[in-house]
């Protein structure tokens, strides 16, 4: 992962930043699932409590040209600045970025239960509330599933930073919990 390459969202008093950042986070996902072989990540250098107005790529250098090339973000041009693919600088420091996923929504718990005979409709909407319900502090992103329509949260979570890299693959979204991207 010697390069790099910045997409940064434009600021648009009509859409927020997260909407934004969420679909073309989608559009990547769908490019990466397709062709990505694990090869590109992914980090948000401006983290905080939202993945922030930046997605950065990680690869190499024929790895994000070629990305590039495809126009995988062309329907988000007017609302993105994409900053040309440069080498990682020296002496940075590395960390993962990974999805975590709560196995705490109150709807997915009713309707799962329901699915495997558990309880009924009825039981499961009595027994199952949304107070139980137990939501993470990471940054997210809303997605929507486009197999089932269903929307859920990609919840991101930027690991310990750490002074080697750990070599490996990435998910369809760039993610991983073992290898790690450069952070500068």
């Amino acid at each position: 992962m010697k390069y790099y390459q910045d997409i940064i969202i434009l600021p648009d008093p009509e859409i927020a930043d997260e909407v934004l950042m969420a679909a073309l986070f989608a559009q990547l996902h769908l490019k990466l699932n397709k062709a990505g072989e694990g090869r590109i990540g992914v980090s948000f250098p401006a983290v905080g409590l939202t993945p922030g107005n930046r997605l950065r790529l990680h690869g190499t250098e024929e790895d994000l040209t070629t990305l590039a090339a495809t126009h995988w973000y062309d329907s988000l041009k007017e609302y993105i600045f994409c900053k040309s693919i440069r080498p990682v600088p020296e002496g940075c420091r590395y960390r993962t970025v990974r999805r975590v996923q709560y196995k705490s929504s109150a709807e997915r718990l009713r309707r799962r239960s329901v699915r495997k005979g558990w309880l009924t409709a009825e039981e499961a909407q009595e027994k199952i509330s949304e107070s139980n319900e137990k939501r993470g502090k990471l940054p997210f992103l809303p997605m929507k599933s486009r197999s089932n329509g269903h929307s859920w949260l990609l919840f991101l979570q930027h690991g310990p930073l750490k002074e080697k890299p750990t070599e490996g693959t990435f998910s369809s979204y760039g993610l991983s919990a073992e290898t790690t991207v450069p952070w500068f």
